[in-house]
C-alpha cells in the first residue's frame, strides 16, 4: 500500500512557492490584544520552524502596492513539505485574518541552453587549443564556473538583498511567434543572446528562474532580487527589447515586496 505522507522530492531541483495575502483588518481588529500577539507568536514560530528543516528558505515580504498585504517566497525540496507550510502559514493568524491574492508553484531547474564544454573549447584561441596543458587549465576554470552556475540554478541560496520582484512568463505559441516551433539551435542562439543581457546586470540584479511547466497557469516564475528598485526596472526594461522578449515572450503580473524582519514586518502592516 502507497504511504500518502511519504516524502515527494523531485529527481532534480527543489520546490518553490510564491504566496502573496491581504491582511483582513476588520477581522484581525475583532482579536483581543492577547489573540493578536498569540498569532504574531505563532507566524514568527512557523517562519522560525520552516527556517531551521533541511534545505529549506523562508522569505517575508512586505507587499508594495495594494496588490498584496504580506508575501512569503518558500523553497524547500519536499512537496509534502511545501504544502503543510503553506497550509499553515495561511491560517497563522487564525481563520479568516489572512485572504491568499495569488500564489505560484515551480521547480528550480537547470537551463537546456547552457553551454557544453564542446561549444567552450571552440571558443578557445589557437594557441590555448594547440597546448593541452593550457586547454585543460581552461576547460578546468570553465567546468568550475558551470558547477557554481548549476549550483545557484537548482539548489539556490536566496540572498537578503531587500528588494524582491515577481512575475509568471511564458513562451508564445502565436499564429506569427511560435517558440516551440523553432529549431533547438535558433532557440539556443536567442537565448544567448537574452543571457548576455542579464549578465550585465552582475551584482546589481541575481535572477532566479523556475520552471513551472504542468505546475501552475505559466511555464516559468521569475524571481529578480535587488538592492533598489532601479535595477529592476532597467533590467526588464532593456530585456524587452531582446528578441526573446519583445517577440516571444507574455509576462503575468508583478509583484514587488521588500524583504524584512518579522518585528518589523509586523509594524510594517500594523498588526
Amino acid at each position: 500500500m502507497t504511504d500518502k505522507n511519504a516524502t515527494l522530492v523531485p529527481e532534480q531541483g527543489w520546490h518553490c512557492l510564491h504566496l502573496f495575502y491581504h491582511v483582513e483588518y476588520g477581522q484581525w481588529q475583532l482579536l483581543s490584544r492577547e489573540e493578536q500577539n498569540s498569532a504574531k507568536t505563532n507566524l514568527a514560530t512557523l517562519v522560525q520552524e520552516a527556517r531551521a528543516m533541511d534545505s529549506t528558505q523562508l522569505l517575508t515580504l512586505s507587499v508594495v502596492t495594494p496588490k498584496a498585504d504580506l508575501g512569503f517566497m518558500l523553497i524547500t525540496p519536499d512537496l509534502q513539505t511545501a504544502n503543510k507550510i503553506e497550509k499553515q502559514l495561511s491560517l497563522s493568524f487564525g481563520a479568516d485574518v489572512l485572504t491568499p491574492v495569488y500564489s505560484y508553484l515551480s521547480l528550480t531547474e537547470e537551463s537546456e541552453y547552457i553551454t557544453t564544454e564542446e561549444e567552450y573549447v571552440a571558443t578557445l584561441d589557437p594557441e590555448t587549443k594547440r597546448e593541452p596543458a593550457k586547454q585543460e587549465e581552461a576547460l578546468n576554470t570553465f567546468r568550475e564556473r558551470m558547477k557554481h552556475y548549476r549550483q545557484e540554478r537548482v539548489y539556490p541560496t536566496l540572498p537578503d538583498w531587500p528588494v524582491v520582484c515577481f512575475y509568471n512568463m511564458s513562451k508564445r505559441r502565436g499564429e506569427q511567434r511560435n517558440w516551440y516551433a523553432l529549431p533547438y539551435d535558433e532557440r539556443r542562439k536567442l537565448m544567448k543572446g537574452h543571457a548576455t543581457v542579464g549578465r550585465q546586470y552582475a551584482g546589481k540584479v541575481k535572477q532566479l528562474i523556475t520552471g513551472s511547466t504542468g505546475l501552475d497557469d505559466a511555464e516559468w516564475g521569475v524571481t529578480l532580487f535587488a538592492r533598489d528598485t532601479f535595477q529592476i526596472k532597467a533590467i526588464v526594461y532593456e530585456m524587452r527589447f531582446d528578441p526573446v522578449s519583445a517577440e516571444y515572450a507574455d509576462f503575468g503580473e508583478f509583484f514587488i515586496g521588500i524583504q524584512l524582519p518579522l518585528d518589523e514586518l509586523f509594524r510594517r502592516l500594523q498588526l
